[in-house]
Order: C-alpha cells, then structure tokens, then sequence
C-alpha cells in the first residue's frame, strides 16, 4: 500500500512540473518544436533523476534542479532557434553544436536535447567566478568550474535513460574539465560548488573559502597542492580549448618579465621609480596651477582642442577643469602606489604579485599542452585518492561510509580518456587497491557491509567488485558464490535480476572452509 502511495505522489511530482513549465512556455514565443524537446528534456530529467542521485549520492536535490531548470528557461532566454543538421540555417553554427548570446537572451542550437541542455546550463551563469584579484587564473579557473557544471547538467540525460547507468567518452565535451569538476564536487560537496557558480554576491571569496575548506578537512599540505594543480590545469587546459585567449596574454607575460627583470636590480628600479615620481609630481603640480588660473585654463583648452579631432572636442572649460581633477586623481594613485613599493616591506610584497602573476603565466612556454596536461591530471588523481583515504577515516556514521562506497563506485568509473576508465590506470592501481581496502575495512568494520569470509584477502578481492558494477542501487546488491568443477565464482544481482557473473579463483587458493555464507545462496552484502 505505501508503495502504491508513492507511486501516486511521484506521478502527481512529475505532472506539477511539466505544467510548470508549459505555463512558462506559453508566455514565449518559441515555436511548437522548440517546446516539445524542452518538454522532452524535463521529462527525461524527472525519469532519470532518481538513478543518478542514487550512483551519485552528493547532488543538487532533484526539485531544486528540476526548478533551476525551468527558472534558466524563465528568466535566462527570450529566443531559441533550433536548425536542422545540414541545413542553409545550421552554416551560422560551423562546426560548433550551438551558440549562444547572453546580452540578446538567445540560444541557436541543433535539436539535439543534450546540447539544449547544456547551452541553457551555460546562458545562465556569470562568465567569471573568481576575484580581479586572483590575475590571469581568474578566468581559467572560472573557465574549469563553469564547463565542467554545464558537463554535470547534462549528465542525468546523457548517462541515465531510467533504466541503466553507462558512461560514453565521445558524449563528453571534456573529458578532463568532466573529472576535475568530479574531483572537486567529492571534495567540497556539490551543494559548495553551486554556491559558487551560482554567487550573485560578488563580495564573497569563494576561492579563499574554498581554501579554507580543503586546509580545514584535508590539511594545509593537501590543501596547497590541489590549489597548485588545479590553478596549474586550469591554465593548461585555457590553452588546449581556448587559443585565441592565451595569445592575448603573451603580451602579459611579455611585460611582466620585463618588470621582474628591472626589480632584479633593486638600485637602478629605485633610481627609476624616484625619476618616475619627480615627473609625477611636476604633472600634479602643473594641473594645480592651471586650475587655479582661469587665463591658463583657457590657453590649455584652446590647445587641447587643436590636437583633437571634430568628434573628441572639449565643449567647454567646465568640462576641461573634470577631466583634469580625474587626471590629477589617477596621478595621485600613481604616485601612491609608487610610494608603497619604495617602502621597503611593500616593495617585498610587490615582488611576490608579480612573481604570483608570472608563476601560472611562464606556462604559456609549454610545447607540448597535451602531455603536461595528462601529467598534471594523473598528479591530481593522486591527491585525490590522498584526501579521499582521510574522508574515509573521519567518517563515522554507516550513512557517511556507504555514501562514500557510492562515491568511490562513481570515480572508478569516470572516464580518463582513451576509453579508459579512473580503474583502468595503472600508475593509480596501487593507491586504488589501498584506498578500496581502506573502505571495505571500516564498511566491515561498522557493519555497513557482510563479511564473506574469514580471510582478509579473499573476503577483499570478492568485496571489491562491488565497485566495479554499474548496478544502479548499490543496497540493493546481492551476491551468490557457487562452485562449479573446481572453481569458485561470485555471482551479482540487481536484487533478482543478474547483473554478471565472475571467477574468483580455484578451489586449490581458495578454501571455502573459511567463507561466513553458505554457497548458492542469495546474500545481501549491505546490511540495513
């Protein structure tokens, strides 16, 4: 009976929705096509949703996104064209699937759903998420954070059709921004990122915040070194997806070099800064004197306006006295500035900004993007797992361990990159058995999962298939062992449905004397 009740409310759930949202339609003018995929979308989304917060665990969740998106088609986009593939229209898109402008509200896309999706994820955020202050990696990072949430977005479409969970690399649009952004949803929590992308409040640092948060659980070491790689990424893959932008900031690295250089003789960078004040000081004074003297006010208006052109003139001597005070202003913070890197404890400080600034930029010398990248990322991974291994001994609850049993399920089997999955890397083998280990142990331990057998090795390498299955409920997970001739083989079920069937070895290595369950039996390993 309870059953049939929820049954009934999700139906009820689902039709609130999707009148919702016709209720939004109805007041755009899209054309009827344009309505039916963004109708197909949210229902695709609702019939999905619940399997991918199940693998997943640490969503946004499913009303709040469900809402999002229908608030993004809401507020975020007055006109969407969509241009059948090979069509006269679909040329204005090259060889891009969709484009999109955030000032006119306007998305032209193919009828694909996924790239709908994804383009609406995208008109709705803010192009930048991190502080001015934050030089040249304000942008990449931004860039990281944004693409790998629209990547996210997606995926309850893209990977779950309300039946099966299976992940396809050629569906991702980046393979590299999708895991990184895993990386850190596992991290600092998912709900931490949409803080941060979604801000409206520019005052707060999330950067900083999201550093505290890494030193406060993770500890400062691991703290400074996933900061380091993921500004270091960010970069690296600015300049793999997005060349035109990195161009523009050769010149950047260009005068910044030319700066550190003339610091590194602290003599002549005084000498010079002391000249470049006296002359500053002489314009201010200069300025000082003419607005005070109304026939030399005049002689500068006149003369000004003879070097401008028809369109540029002053109109009056009113407007000259403004635009000199702000003149005079910008020299005043000129010369302060000045005055604060001749302190001596200051001009420490400034050298450490243009080193900072330098740091991400001499990256731009890199040859060969690629390699580096895999390099860095393969790093990240392993400070991942690091800070990982900690979430699992400060874990206590049997709610907190077998959410992250459905965690460490998730990142094995996101995909690495030439049809690799995380599980598939050899350099990270070693740091995956450990922390698998790590896991089972404490999930034994505090009783989340069954112990199979009395010995340690086999009862590991029978448990940690587990983490290998693409079952959509882990919980619901039952096993059989059977032994057929002599060797022993574990079977798994999606709870009576059989999911796949594996050799654990033979009855020479393996002696069932030892097992705590019976052979051909259906057990379930999660225990309520």
């Amino acid at each position: 009976m309870q059953k049939k009740k929820e049954n009934f409310l999700d139906k009820v759930i689902k039709k609130n929705y999707n009148n919702e949202l016709e209720l939004v339609l109805e007041k755009k003018k899209f054309d009827e096509n344009t309505k039916n995929i963004l109708l197909n979308i949210l229902y695709k989304l609702e019939t999905a949703y619940k399997d991918y917060e199940n693998v997943k665990k640490n969503v946004m969740p499913k009303d709040e996104f469900l809402q999002m998106i229908i608030s993004i088609i809401e507020n975020s986009v007055d006109e969407i064209d969509i241009v059948k593939i090979n069509s006269e229209d679909a040329k204005i898109l090259g060889d891009k699937k969709f484009l999109i402008d955030k000032k006119q509200k306007k998305i032209i896309c193919y009828p694909i759903e996924k790239e709908l999706l994804y383009s609406l994820s995208e008109i709705s955020k803010k192009d930048k998420i991190l502080k001015d202050k934050y030089y040249f990696i304000d942008k990449t990072i931004s860039d990281l954070l944004l693409v790998g949430n629209n990547i996210n977005t997606v995926e309850p479409i893209r990977d779950f059709n309300g039946f099966s969970w299976d992940t396809i690399d050629k569906d991702i649009e980046s393979i590299e921004y999708n895991l990184i952004y895993q990386n850190l949803r596992i991290l600092v929590e998912a709900e931490f990122l949409n803080k941060w992308i979604y801000n409206k409040e520019f005052m707060i640092d999330y950067f900083e915040l999201f550093k505290i948060k890494l030193e406060e659980y993770y500890g400062e070491k691991n703290e400074e070194n996933i900061t380091n790689t993921l500004c270091k990424l960010s970069v690296l893959l600015e300049m793999k997806y997005n060349k035109a932008r990195i161009s523009r900031m050769q010149k950047s690295k260009e005068e910044l070099e030319q700066k550190l250089e003339e610091i590194s003789d602290k003599k002549e960078f005084t000498k010079k800064l002391t000249k470049e004040k006296k002359e500053i000081n002489r314009k201010i004074k200069r300025i000082d004197t003419i607005l005070n003297d109304k026939n030399l006010l005049q002689i500068e208006y006149e003369h000004r306006n003879e070097q401008l052109p028809l369109d540029k003139k002053i109109f009056s001597m009113r407007v000259l006295s403004n635009i000199m005070k702000k003149e005079r202003e910008s020299l005043i913070s000129k010369l302060d500035k000045q005055n604060q890197i001749l302190n001596p404890q200051k001009f420490v400080n400034y050298e450490k900004k243009l080193e900072d600034k330098y740091k991400y930029l001499q990256l731009l010398d890199i040859e060969n993007t690629d390699k580096e990248i895999q390099k860095e990322i393969l790093q990240f991974q392993k400070i991942f797992l690091e800070c990982f291994n900690i979430k699992i001994q400060k874990a206590v609850t049997k709610q907190e361990i077998g959410r992250l049993i459905s965690e460490f399920r998730y990142y094995l089997n996101l995909p690495y990159g030439n049809n690799k999955k995380i599980n598939d890397v050899k350099a990270l083998n070693k740091l995956i058995e450990v922390t698998s280990a790590n896991l089972i142990q404490k999930a034994i331990k505090e009783k989340v999962l069954i112990r199979v057998s009395n010995d340690e090795e086999f009862n590991f390498d029978l448990l940690k298939n587990i983490l290998n299955t693409r079952i959509i409920n882990l919980e619901s997970i039952n096993i059989k062992i059977t032994k057929e001739q002599n060797k022993i083989y574990l079977q798994m079920f999606d709870e009576n449905i059989f999911d796949q069937k594996i050799e654990l070895g033979d009855t020479d290595s393996i002696n069932i004397n030892n097992l705590q369950v019976k052979l051909n039996k259906n057990i379930k390993i999660f225990i309520p």
